[in-house]
């Protein structure tokens, strides 16, 4: 098996919908750091899981400097954010989203097929 580890850094706006009062129902930015792990049993034809600079690409691309409720339609929790991602990518079986300073959610899938 092998396996990959790519950190990335984003920085993101979000409101949470909540059933109970708290600031994150208003429009606030987080500097987040995202570790996303893939991995499969064999290599792609270039000899690698998947490149580093495409899991950027698509995480960057989609979040960094953004607000999150305008790309993704369910509400944009860490939780949430690195299910979603961890979905995004090839061979991704788990992922890391701190959006701030000890607040970290983790995403792991059951299953892996690779």
């Amino acid at each position: 098996m092998y396996y990959i580890k790519k950190r990335i850094e984003v920085a993101f706006a979000h409101h949470l919908t909540l059933n109970y009062a708290s600031k994150c129902t208003n429009l606030h930015g987080h500097n987040a750091i995202i570790t996303i792990y893939c991995k499969t049993k064999e290599l792609n034809e270039n000899g690698m899981v998947v490149d580093f600079k495409h899991v950027k690409d698509i995480v960057s691309g989609q979040l960094d400097h953004r607000c999150a409720n305008d790309v993704v339609d369910f509400n944009p929790t860490a939780e949430n954010l690195a299910r979603w991602i961890c979905e995004q990518i090839p061979h991704c079986y788990k992922v890391s989203f701190q959006e701030s300073e000890g607040n970290i959610a983790t995403y792991e899938k059951d299953d892996i097929q690779d």
